[in-house]
């Protein structure tokens, strides 16, 4: 005997066609604006000639790392050999996806987490729909991201957001909620409000946490470069799709490999951003 089945699929449908004959001139307008951010990010990142950029860069990263000349040098020598392999354009239009898609999962991540931390109705609200985020496969993501926005850039950015930003949400929570209570209560015998208790306690000895989930959504951002890649999100997602699809191993792996000297870049600078907050 069959049990009958649960309109799921047809309730789903029902409601995306709900949502974009009501929404729609919303997810248009959101569309396009994301869309202009993204490009203007790029233009901004191709201004310079790739040897200046790769200077300015170098000098940036030995600033940031305190005088770590050999993090200078060997992301000077990564971005030459990303350069010389023809890719840099596409290397700065994958890296502004991913400033773009970063800055935006911290702007909803990172409130997210303090509402979550300062009231355990909301924390309690959270947990599943995190748990439901980052345990779904990420081509999942693709679909209301296609469905909504078409294809381009803005629906890979939409889904690299979603994917990427429960990290963000969960350890600003966990390094608010790290904080010892005897200085929340010694804050609070001062007088404190609220507000001052958040910006001049928590946030500051919460930091190193939150930071450590900036690195990993930054991480997981460019972990969706080559899924993005199929809805049409272009850079060197894209060239490592188009190598898998020619079987072109060459093209394939230069591609991925600029993606990872890009990972590690951004990886040990934010890594030398939270050692910092540390000390």
């Amino acid at each position: 005997m069959n049990l009958p089945k649960v309109p799921i699929g047809d309730a789903v449908e029902v409601l995306v066609s709900w949502i974009e004959g009501t929404f729609g001139w919303l997810l248009n307008g959101i569309s396009g604006a994301l869309g202009f951010v993204i490009s203007l990010l790029r233009d901004a990142l191709l201004v310079l000639p790739a040897p200046v950029f790769i200077v300015v860069a170098a000098l940036l990263v030995w600033f940031i790392s305190r005088r770590n000349t050999h993090l200078a040098v060997g992301s000077a020598l990564g971005l030459l050999l990303v350069w010389d392999l023809n890719l840099w354009d596409l290397s700065m239009e994958t890296l502004a996806l991913v400033i773009a898609s970063t800055v935006l999962a911290l702007l909803i991540g990172i409130p997210t987490g303090i509402m979550a931390a300062r009231s355990d109705l909301v924390n309690r609200a959270l947990k599943p729909v995190l748990d439901l985020m980052q345990t779904m496969p990420a081509f999942v993501y693709l679909i209301p991201a296609v469905i909504f926005f078409g294809l381009g850039n803005v629906p890979g950015m939409i889904a690299t957001v979603v994917f990427a930003m429960p990290p963000v949400i969960r350890l600003t929570a966990l390094g608010i909620l790290q904080v010892p209570r005897d200085l929340i209560e010694l804050a609070e015998a001062f007088g404190t409000t609220e507000r001052q208790k958040l910006i001049k306690v928590q946030l500051p000895l919460a930091m190193p946490t939150i930071m450590a989930g900036v690195n990993q959504c930054i991480m997981m951002a460019l972990s969706m470069v080559v899924i993005a890649a199929m809805i049409g999100a272009r850079g060197l997602g894209y060239k490592v799709l188009e190598g898998i699809q020619r079987l072109d191993i060459g093209t394939g792996f230069e591609a991925g490999l600029a993606i990872v000297i890009l990972a590690i870049i951004l990886d040990r600078l934010t890594q030398s951003l939270t050692a910092g907050r540390r000390e």
